[in-house]
C-alpha cells in the first residue's frame, strides 16, 4: 500500500474483530466493548443528493445552509450531471455548507486532474470541500464504458491516486514511481496551496472486516464504514460498527477522525450513532433517485431540517 504523502497519520494495526451481522458470516479476533463517546464529541448533519442538475444542486445548498445542515453531498457518477460542475455551483451560493462527494471512485479519475479540481473548489469555497473516496461500484456501469473492474487493480489505483493528489496538493512540483502511475517534476504553473492544510479531508471507505481497507480508510481523515456480505458492500449496520469501535479508537488514538453514516432519520436513529461514535450523519433518499420527484423530495426534506438528538 501506498502511504498518503504529508500524511502525519501513521495509525497503529487495525485488527479485525468479530463482526456481529444476521447472517454470523464475519469471523476474526475478538474485540473488546465499545467506549463511551467522549463528551466534547458531537455529530454533524448532511444530506447526499439522489439527483438533480446543477441548477438544482446549487439551490439545495442554499437551502440546506438556509435550514441548519451542515454539508451537502453529490455522487459522481460514470455519466450524467457533473459532480464537481454541481459542487461549483454550490459553492457560490453559499459560505459555512461543507461540500463534497459521496463518493469518488478515484480509479476513474486521473489524479492530477482530480486534484486540481479538488484544490480549485478548496479556495473557491475557502477551504469546505470534503473528498470522499473508494473502490466505486462496478454494478453502476464501468464495464459498460471500459473502466477497470478488477477489484485489487481499483485498490491499487486508489492508494497511488491519493498518494500523488497529496503531493500536487503541496504547490511544488512532485515525484512519483508507482506500478501504474509515474510522475516526473514539471514547471508548468500549478495552484498555489489548498486552503485545508496540509490537505482537505479525505473520508475513505473502509471494510470492517478486511485489515487492508481499514488500514487504508484510518490513515485518512475519515472513515465509511461497510462490510462485503458475499461479495457485495454495503454499510455497517449499528451493531457491527459499535462491534468495531475499540479497534478503530485504538488505531486513530486521539487525532481528529470523522466517522460517516448515512440513511433515513425515518427508519433509523442518529441518536443512537452518534452514541457509538458516528460524527456525522448524511440524510439519504436514494429510493427518490429513479422517481419522477426525486427533486421535489430532496427540497421537501431539506426545509424539514437536520435531525435532532435526544
Amino acid at each position: 500500500m501506498v502511504p498518503p504523502c504529508r500524511s502525519p497519520h501513521h495509525v497503529a494495526l487495525f485488527r479485525v474483530g468479530t463482526v456481529p451481522s444476521p447472517s454470523s458470516a464475519h469471523r476474526g479476533l475478538v474485540v473488546a466493548p465499545a467506549v463511551a463517546q467522549d463528551e466534547d464529541e458531537h455529530m454533524e448533519f448532511g444530506f447526499v443528493v439522489p439527483w438533480g442538475d446543477a441548477a438544482d444542486i446549487a439551490g439545495m445548498a442554499v437551502l440546506a445552509e438556509q435550514h441548519g445542515w451542515d454539508g451537502l453531498f453529490v455522487w459522481e457518477g460514470i455519466y450524467g450531471v457533473d459532480a464537481w460542475v454541481s459542487l461549483t455551483a454550490a459553492a457560490i451560493g453559499t459560505s459555512t455548507l461543507r461540500l463534497g462527494t459521496l463518493l469518488t471512485p478515484v480509479s476513474r479519475r486521473k489524479p492530477w486532474e482530480l486534484a486540481g479540481q479538488v484544490a480549485t473548489l478548496d479556495r473557491l469555497s475557502h477551504g469546505r470541500i470534503t473528498l470522499s473516496v473508494g473502490l466505486g461500484a462496478p454494478d453502476t456501469g464501468f464495464a459498460n464504458f471500459g473502466e477497470q473492474t478488477d477489484r485489487r487493480t481499483r485498490a491499487e489505483l486508489l492508494d497511488e491516486g491519493l498518494a500523488i493528489m497529496c503531493r500536487l496538493w503541496t504547490g511544488r512540483p512532485a515525484t512519483f514511481d508507482g506500478t501504474h502511475y509515474q510522475l516526473t517534476p514539471s514547471d508548468f504553473p500549478a495552484i498555489r496551496h489548498v486552503v485545508q492544510q496540509p490537505h482537505p479531508p479525505v473520508w475513505c471507505v473502509g471494510a470492517l472486516d478486511s485489515t487492508t481497507s481499514m488500514q487504508r480508510a484510518l490513515r485518512w481523515n475519515g472513515l465509511l464504514p461497510q462490510v462485503v456480505d458475499n461479495g457485495i458492500a454495503r454499510q455497517a449496520t449499528l451493531e457491527e460498527l459499535t462491534a468495531a469501535m475499540p479497534s478503530i479508537r485504538a488505531a486513530i488514538g486521539d487525532r481528529p477522525f470523522d466517522i460517516i453514516v448515512e440513511g433515513s432519520m425515518q427508519e433509523h436513529s442518529p441518536a443512537a450513532w452518534a452514541d457509538t461514535g458516528a460524527t456525522w450523519w448524511i440524510e439519504s433518499l436514494w429510493d427518490a433517485m429513479h422517481g419522477p420527484d426525486a427533486v421535489a423530495a430532496s427540497v421537501d426534506r431539506l426545509r424539514e431540517g437536520p435531525p435532532l438528538l435526544a
